[in-house]
């Protein structure tokens, strides 16, 4: 072969072929010719294969295959959840999760989040923990009211009764329920005025 021909079998540069002749890595006939396959041999055996490239490396050291981190059970899962959640296939448990699927998945979540944002914005939705803090605030505010309510109630419902009874000389139950219910509904009604303020 000549070094062009050898150069394309090989796969190297004519330059790269011309220095391995220089170096006595290559094995010539007396008109000058390459012996392609006496040549491979000695380029073999001389060569440090960490050198080497193209498919003569994937020849004799083929590349080993890279390690891929495992997905935790709950990314599956999570994967899985989201699918079924908007009407798409999920995984078949234990089959793995296909790109395609984790792929989907992603992009109904990232439209999830940014309708959630959207809804954020124009006032839909609130923070959970001043939610909370305002339900815990309007119950005490709830409970206190009731706790001081017989003390403020008791006085008005006694003058009430004493009236009842100097116009009918005597207490029936059916009065005291009156009076009584009277009361309740009246402190209903303040606590129903109570206006709830989100922002």
């Amino acid at each position: 072969m000549s070094e062009r021909q050898y150069a394309a079998h090989v796969g190297l540069s004519r330059g790269a072929i011309q220095k391995a002749k220089d170096t006595g890595r290559l094995v010539q006939h007396a008109d000058g010719s390459i012996d392609a396959v006496a040549s491979d041999a000695r380029r073999a055996a001389m060569t440090d294969p960490a050198k080497q490239r193209g498919e003569a490396r994937n020849a004799l050291s083929p590349s080993p295959t890279p390690k891929l981190k495992p997905v935790p059970d709950t990314a599956l899962s999570a994967v899985g959840d989201t699918l079924r959640e908007n009407g798409l296939a999920a995984p078949i448990t234990g089959g793995g999760t296909t790109f395609l699927q984790a792929k989907t998945a992603n992009e109904v979540l990232k439209a999830q989040e940014r309708k959630l944002k959207l809804a954020m914005l124009k006032g839909e939705l609130i923070d959970r923990d001043r939610a909370v803090g305002l339900v815990f605030r309007l119950a005490r505010e709830e409970r206190d009211a009731w706790v001081t309510w017989p003390a403020r109630a008791a006085a008005l419902m006694a003058s009430e009764l004493g009236v009842m009874i100097a116009d009918h000389g005597s207490l029936e139950p059916v009065m005291m329920q009156k009076v009584l219910e009277a009361h309740v509904r009246a402190q209903l009604d303040s606590l129903a005025e109570v206006r709830i303020d989100l922002r």
